[in-house]
């Protein structure tokens, strides 16, 4: 696939995710739609939303509940793109989403592969492509961001790096949607600065690749250890994406 292509296939499941279409992303305007729940959404989101922005770069599509029509529309077009994502602009949206019992929660960048860069990198350590019944007695903590226990049935490829038989490293992908595939990867602590997390996020994008689908990656912009690999791996900056949740939700999570 060409960089085009990628990019055009991720705007095309954004648009699904956010009941839009796939241009809206390429304006040099804003804009505000009524989020509703879709069939190809990515599997991990919990649709409707009731507030969530996103950007490709050019402007902002807010897919929203219709009582936040008007706040969200007011707030984007009075603040550049970018300071629509960081503070201080963003207590400003978080203050009257409040009202309504709600505030920002994720906030995250993700990151499509180069094709003009990506190619598996080589790791010091031997590396196997592993199937679902490889990794089935994977599910522990240490490989937490490579697999996902809770949503086991969507894990349909991983890559895997040992010493010895010791499994040391381990990138794997999910089925968040048709067209997409989300990379994870962990290492082990007495093993990392040392060329494996790219080496296996490389291999198994170009696996991924290989069948048909775009691999893509996420994380925190404040993960700085993450974004790295990610551009050490052949990958760069597509979106950004910041999703409001309920208080309770939130309340939830930070116990």
């Amino acid at each position: 696939m060409t960089n085009k292509e990628i990019l055009k296939i991720a705007m095309m499941q954004s648009a699904i995710d956010s009941s839009c279409h796939a241009q809206d992303f390429t304006l040099n305007t804003n804009k505000v739609v009524i989020s509703s729940a879709a069939s190809g959404a990515r599997r991990y989101l919990s649709l409707p939303f009731d507030c969530d922005l996103t950007s490709y770069g050019n402007n902002i599509v807010a897919s929203v509940s219709p009582e936040l029509v008007n706040i969200v529309e007011q707030y984007i077009n009075k603040y550049a793109v970018e300071h629509c994502f960081e503070t201080p602009n963003m207590h400003m949206l978080d203050e009257e989403l409040k009202k309504h019992g709600l505030s920002v929660c994720f906030m995250a960048e993700y990151f499509l592969p180069d094709a003009e860069k990506l190619m598996p990198l080589i790791c010091e350590y031997p590396t196997q492509i592993l199937n679902p019944k490889d990794f089935e007695s994977l599910y522990l903590p240490q490989w937490s961001n490579a697999l996902c226990e809770s949503r086991k049935h969507l894990d349909v490829l991983a890559i895997g790096a040992y010493d010895n038989n010791k499994l040391i490293g381990l990138a794997g992908c999910s089925a968040d949607c048709e067209t997409m595939w989300q990379i994870g990867v962990d290492v082990l602590p007495e093993y990392r600065k040392a060329g494996v997390a790219s080496a296996l996020t490389s291999q198994l994008a170009v696996e991924i690749l290989k069948r048909g689908i775009v691999p893509f990656y996420c994380c925190a912009w404040s993960n700085i250890k993450s974004v790295r690999n990610a551009i050490r791996s052949g990958f760069k900056p597509a979106w950004v994406q910041m999703t409001a949740k309920s208080i309770n939700f939130i309340d939830k999570m930070n116990k």
